[in-house]
C-alpha cells in the first residue's frame, strides 16, 4: 500500500476522493462483478453468439453514484430488456457501499491479482465475477 502511495503522490494523483486511484479500482471491480453477474443471469457471456435472438438481453447501462469510505464512485450498471437482472454486489436502490472497497484495497495491497480478487468477490457475494 505505502508504495502505491508513493506512485500516486509522485505522479501528481490523489488516492481517495472523486477521481482518485481507489474509487477508480472500486469502480473497475465492480463493474467487472456486474459484468459477471449478468453473464451468469443471461446464461451467455457478452458478444457471444448465443444471445442472439434468445430472448432477454443486455440492453445499455446506467449511471449511479454510490458514496464509500473513500469518497464517491461513479459505475455503470447493466441493464436487461427484461428488467428482471438483480445485482447483489451493489443492490438496486442501494447508495452506500460498506467494506467492498475495504477489501478491494486489501487484496490489492496483498498483492492478488484481478483474477484472484474477482475470486473472492465470488465467493463472498456468491456471483460469479469476470477477472
Amino acid at each position: 500500500m505505502a508504495l502505491l502511495r508513493e506512485r500516486a503522490e509522485a505522479g501528481g494523483v490523489k488516492l481517495a476522493g472523486k477521481g482518485g486511484l481507489l474509487a477508480e479500482l472500486t469502480k473497475r471491480v465492480l463493474e467487472a462483478a456486474f459484468e459477471g453477474e449478468m453473464a451468469d443471469h443471461l446464461g451467455y457471456d457478452k458478444h457471444e453468439a448465443a444471445g442472439r435472438d434468445g430472448g432477454n438481453s443486455r440492453n445499455g447501462y446506467r449511471a449511479k453514484t454510490v458514496t464509500t469510505d473513500i469518497g464517491p464512485v461513479e459505475i455503470d450498471v447493466p441493464r436487461d430488456r427484461d428488467g428482471s437482472f438483480e445485482p447483489k454486489i451493489v443492490r438496486k436502490r442501494q447508495r452506500r457501499l460498506g467494506g467492498v472497497e475495504e477489501m478491494v484495497c486489501s487484496l490489492s495491497a496483498k498483492g492478488l491479482t484481478s483474477g484472484e480478487i474477482s475470486a473472492h468477490l465470488a465467493e463472498v457475494y456468491g456471483a460469479s465475477v469476470s477477472k
